[in-house]
């Protein structure tokens, strides 16, 4: 078991992300977490096993691990270290960061109960909503991302409250004790998707969230090289999550987890780029002739700025923003770029873009698309770790040549 330091209430991010609560003892002393590949573990004895089990049974544990779908000890050091920066009890790591949001919501739902989710989320989430929802008889409500919506969807059976913040593509950033307040009053349980803010620039548990998740894949992970997920929240709740993953199996592999807590240990200085970039360049678009709009909750003109500031300590490195012109003038503006790849995701080493309506919408109708805000000129930028000058000298230059 981990040596839980006195000091630890005192440690920052940057120092959690690499040592959690306390030092854990590893195989050989090893300063990096080994990483162990296994798919099973052995019994001494068949004595061992009865024992084992008959422990188990009375919710007992005897020893960590008995076999790779329920987790594995590289797993276990990176929920540790996971839950730390978080400021949460428990972390239970999935194998991405849809897994967690489904497996979360399969978990809580219920036939006779209702669930409200926030538009502007990410699209898979919305899609599970709609598309498989009514399978399971759950009903739901999709609302505006904002306390006020979601107090007025509340219905007498509402049971979970799901929401993102800040919201993808938007950037709406919403007031997270308001919600929890009128959650705890009426006993409905509040999750929150905070990959885009990260727990370096927000603490929803602390303002009384109790599930909170992270697509792990995006910042936690930090070098576009991994898919994972985590949930995070009180010992009882993640137990209850466990359950679930051990059950459908939905579990991170060694390297995978191996990979993640690497990436921990820049989390803080990266972190500390991304929300320097994100405010650098979101202030340079805004002024630009060439662009229409933008989104960035650093941005004065953002409507969820005050709130940012109340609740964030920064505001990461995704900018969505309207290119002056339609298809032609931002497909020309992105061909033009040279630092940034056109793909999806973001929160990575590498600079990435994405037309929003062709890469993650393209397959829904035109008016559904206009009516969630998808038209042909909104693109997302999803800044790396590459110098901000340079990145600003390659979006100049390729808003020239529009």
């Amino acid at each position: 078991m981990p040596k839980e330091s006195s000091n630890a209430r005192n440690w920052k991010p940057s120092t959690l992300a690499i040592h959690g609560r306390g030092r854990e003892p590893h195989a050989y002393y090893a300063v990096s977490t080994p990483i162990v590949h296994t798919s099973n573990y052995y019994f001494d004895t068949a004595g061992e096993v009865e024992e084992f089990m008959r422990a188990k049974g009375q919710g007992k544990v005897l020893r960590e691990h008995e076999y790779a779908r329920y987790g594995n000890p590289t797993q276990q050091e990176c929920e540790r270290k996971l839950a730390a920066i978080e400021g949460a009890e428990r972390a239970v790591l999935y194998s991405s960061g849809m897994a967690a949001v489904l497996l979360v919501i399969m978990t809580y739902m219920k036939p006779d109960g209702h669930i409200i989710f926030t538009g502007d989320c990410y699209r898979q989430t919305r899609d599970f909503a709609m598309n498989f929802l009514g399978k399971f008889n759950v009903p739901f409500s999709i609302v505006d991302p904002a306390a006020d919506a979601i107090a007025a969807a509340i219905q007498p059976n509402t049971n979970i409250i799901f929401t993102e913040s800040p919201t993808n593509p938007y950037l709406r950033v919403l007031d997270i004790p308001a919600i929890v307040k009128v959650a705890k009053e009426r006993g409905i349980m509040t999750v929150i998707d905070a990959t885009l803010a990260t727990p370096y620039n927000i603490k929803p548990i602390a303002m009384g969230v109790d599930v909170v998740i992270h697509s792990a894949t995006k910042y936690l992970g930090g070098h576009n090289d991994l898919m994972a997920g985590v949930a995070l929240g009180s010992a009882t709740l993640m137990n209850d999550l466990y359950k679930m993953q051990r059950m459908i199996g939905a579990t991170p592999g060694p390297l995978t987890c191996f990979l993640l807590e690497r990436g921990l240990k820049t989390f803080g200085m990266r972190m500390e780029h991304h929300n320097n970039a994100g405010l650098a360049v979101a202030r340079m678009l805004e002024a630009h002739p060439k662009i229409e709009k933008v989104w960035y909750p650093g941005l004065e003109s953002h409507p969820d700025y005050r709130i940012a500031v109340e609740q964030m300590l920064g505001n990461g490195s995704v900018i969505s923003f309207l290119v002056r012109g339609g298809n032609a003038e931002t497909r020309k503006f992105i061909d033009a770029l040279e630092l940034f790849l056109i793909t999806p995701s973001l929160g990575g080493s590498e600079s990435l873009i994405t037309q929003m309506w062709a890469m993650s919408f393209f397959d829904y109708p035109e008016e559904y698309r206009k009516n969630i805000g998808m038209v042909d000129n909104l693109v997302r930028l999803a800044l790396g770790l590459e110098d901000v000058d340079d990145l600003i000298a390659d979006l100049r230059q390729a808003l020239e040549k529009i």
